[in-house]
């Protein structure tokens, strides 16, 4: 029973299951901001239109109001006039028409002084008003009609018609900037210059974001992007441009579903994390307690063998037999040690390197069938390594029989030992069936195995050895199927 395929599987079957509620959230909340898109763009759109209009209508209205302004004009020029004709007539004129007009003004505001300065009529003039400043405000925008005859002299200024009609058309453009920028649309707006360089009103945008010449250009061209500028002419202020781009509503609806799942899934991660840190840990008491458990249940056993050997020994049975029967139970004693070890911090002691291989290779080569031949090949003077000598052989005995396994009792098996940057480094190679490189990494998780019958624990434990107790490395350095496999084991030369 392969435990690691299974639980492959098991994982393969979560991921599709995630990746299809990932991509069923993303879709749907996608589509809810098309539609959301789709008819905010439809009300940008009207919106834009009306402001096309809008400006059309100001500045049509800016047409008529200059028309109105050069009639209005040209009435206090024949105003004017007529104060000279009824001051100076010409001989034989009837001045009746003139004063007729003159009386007849409602709307041009006229000051008329004598030679003394002081004022003689006002016409058109709201109560209150300063006459100084009206005066002097008139002299300087049309001058004034001196009568040197009758010693007076006449100041007029543009009507009463015209100027409300200026304040009018003022709060008018003003009233359509400020509609404009507080649009109904909820979008961010920018209207700048004709040069696109200085920002004549904003809404919705970040003040940071337009202060500075560098970061608007980049916020106008990101607007640009998205929505095409409306061009805006109006009276006195010249074109102007409307930049806009998407709501700020419609932006975090567009990015809220890959934020949300970032934070399910890092709040996944984190419990799953967890979850298997206390998983791992109940694991490790159950791999514990099963080890020393196997080691008490041996040592009885154990016992009854030994004692037996010896009322063998007393019946005569000859001595080969009971060596090899010693040899044995020599070895079942190192297994119940090695058993015991587990779950408790083995004490590492410097050893030659050299001669546990040598020992394990002594002690496996009667074991694994005269087919397979054995080399070892070690430079000298190595140093002594720290390690436990009995759990290290273990991992030997561990390699040499998957090899063994990977040959099905046929080939060659060649152990080299050597000295790399500072480290001691055994790599274990075989002529085995290979193994693929998509697999080099999970030959050793707890349940991995190609074998019809075994637990998959083999080379998990082997790896616990070296990683966990020995503070070493052990990896598949290459591997080709039908030729070989080299599995590689980096052991320190200090004790960290």
């Amino acid at each position: 029973m392969n435990l690691y395929a299974n639980k492959q599987r098991w994982k393969l079957v979560l991921l599709i299951a995630a990746a299809v509620i990932a991509f069923a959230t993303l879709w749907v909340s996608n589509r809810i901001a098309g539609s959301i898109r789709v008819e905010e763009q439809e009300k940008v759109r009207l919106w834009s239109e009306a402001i096309r209009q809008r400006a059309e209508l100001v500045g049509y209205t800016q047409e008529l109001f200059e028309g109105l302004s050069l009639e209005e004009r040209e009435k206090a020029d024949r105003l004017a006039d007529a104060y000279r004709l009824i001051t100076d007539p010409p001989r034989g004129m009837d001045l009746t028409f003139v004063t007729d007009f003159l009386w007849s003004n409602r709307t041009i505001p006229v000051l008329i002084y004598d030679a003394e300065g002081d004022l003689l009529y006002d016409v058109n003039v709201p109560e209150a008003s300063d006459y100084d400043s009206l005066r002097s405000a008139m002299e300087s925008k049309n001058g004034a009609l001196v009568f040197p005859e009758v010693g007076t002299r006449v100041y007029w200024d543009e009507s009463l018609r015209f100027s409300e009609l200026k304040e009018v058309i003022d709060d008018l453009i003003n009233s359509f900037i400020s509609e404009t920028v507080m649009n109904s649309a909820s979008v961010p707006v920018i209207i700048t210059d004709s040069t696109k360089s200085q920002v004549i009103r904003a809404e919705r945008v970040d003040d940071a974001e337009i202060s500075d010449p560098e970061r608007l250009q980049k916020v106008l061209l990101s607007m640009e992007n998205e929505n095409a500028p409306i061009a805006l002419d109006l009276p006195y202020q010249g074109r102007q441009y409307l930049f806009y781009s998407d709501s700020l509503i419609l932006k975090q609806l567009r990015y809220y579903p890959v934020v949300q799942l970032v934070f399910i899934a890092v709040f996944l991660l984190v419990a799953y994390l967890i979850f298997s840190s206390y998983r791992r840990a109940e694991q490790n008491q159950v791999w514990v307690g099963m080890a020393k458990e196997t080691a008490h249940q041996l040592g009885t056993p154990m016992s009854s063998l030994m004692a037996w050997i010896g009322v063998l020994e007393m019946e005569g049975v000859p001595s080969d037999s009971l060596r090899e029967m010693n040899r044995d139970i020599e070895r079942l004693n190192m297994v119940v040690d090695r058993f015991s070890k587990i779950g408790s911090k083995p004490k590492l002691v410097p050893v030659d390197l050299k001669e546990v291989v040598q020992s394990t290779i002594q002690y496996m080569r009667p074991r694994i069938g005269h087919q397979v031949s054995i080399s070892f090949d070690s430079e000298d003077d190595l140093g002594a390594v720290p390690l436990s000598p009995a759990l290290f052989s273990w991992v030997l005995e561990n390699l040499i029989r998957n090899a063994v396994d990977a040959m099905e009792g046929v080939g060659s098996l060649t152990l080299t030992l050597f000295a790399e940057n500072g480290m001691i480094v055994l790599e274990v190679t075989d002529t085995g069936k290979g193994i693929p490189r998509s697999r080099w990494k999970e030959v050793f998780a707890p349940g991995f195995t190609t074998k019809s019958r075994g637990w998959g624990l083999g080379l998990s434990l082997t790896r616990r050895i070296i990683d966990e107790y020995h503070k070493g490395k052990i990896f598949v350095k290459d591997s080709r199927l039908d030729e070989f496999t080299t599995f590689r084991i980096e052991l320190n030369l200090q004790v960290r």
